[in-house]
Parts: structure tokens; sequence; C-alpha cells
């Protein structure tokens, strides 16, 4: 229904609602809505929390929405960069484990040279994919040609 109205909306129309939570998930999807409605020429109303963009005052409100979120997104930024840092002189990594390791590699490197083994053979023996190989062994694709 209230996708409804902001496709209905028209420039000079002014779109109200009871709660701001009524417009949008979140702060961010707020301000996205917002600035939707404000590009379109179409005012904004929140009766409950008396935010009205069709007014300077409205805007302001708005506009310090806004700059709080952006405030918000910065810190949650720089707390996970500090903490990823953090972890890092710990001697932790991020990721996934690798798959393959280098002993890994060598065996398949060498079982790919034999052009009587397949790609799947290789996969199986090293315990992957053959799409997964393929990933760490760009090269066995062109050396084996597509078969598996």
């Amino acid at each position: 229904m209230l996708r409804d109205a902001l496709e209905f909306a028209r420039a000079g129309d002014t779109i109200v609602v009871w709660k701001l939570d009524r417009l949008a998930r979140s702060m961010k999807h707020l301000i996205e809505t917002l600035e939707t409605l404000r590009l379109r020429n179409i005012g904004f109303r929140s009766l409950t929390e008396a935010l009205d963009t069709t007014t300077p005052q409205g805007r302001l409100v708005f506009h310090l929405f806004g700059a709080l979120a952006e405030f918000e997104r910065s810190l949650i930024r720089e707390r996970t960069q500090a903490g990823l840092a953090a972890a890092r002189r710990l001697g932790r990594t991020g990721g996934r484990p690798a798959k393959l390791t280098d002993d890994d590699l060598d065996v398949a490197t060498t079982l790919l040279a034999n052009p009587d083994i397949t790609v799947a053979e290789v996969a199986e023996r090293v315990g992957v994919s053959p799409a997964t190989l393929y990933r760490y062994l760009p090269a066995a694709r062109t050396a084996h040609g597509s078969q598996p």
C-alpha cells in the first residue's frame, strides 16, 4: 500500500504517515526514501514526530537525521576497522581457511602434468571439487581443455 502511494505521488503532493516507522525500516532507508521524494518534489509529513519536509524547519530536522545516521555509520565503520586491526595484531586473519595446502597444490600440479589423468580425478585425489581446483590452478582449465 505504501509502495502504491509512493508510485502514485506526483510533484507538489505530500505523503503523510502516522509514524516514521510506517515509511521506512531503518534510518538509512528513511533517508533514501525521503531523498527520492525530495528529488521528485514530493513533500513528506510524519504526524507523530512532527516532521514536515515542506517547511524549512522540517528540512533542517531531516538533514539532522541524515547527519546523525552518517555519523552512526562512520562510528560503526571505525569500530569495525579497529577490531580487525586488533585481531591482526594478535595474529588472527579473517576469511575462511584455504581448501588446498601448498602440498596439495604441488600434488595437483604434478598429477595435472599427466594428460591421462583428468581434472576430476585430481580434484578427487586432493579432496576438492573440480571448480575449486580450477580456482586455485586456472592453468588446469586450458591444459586439460574443458573436460572434467
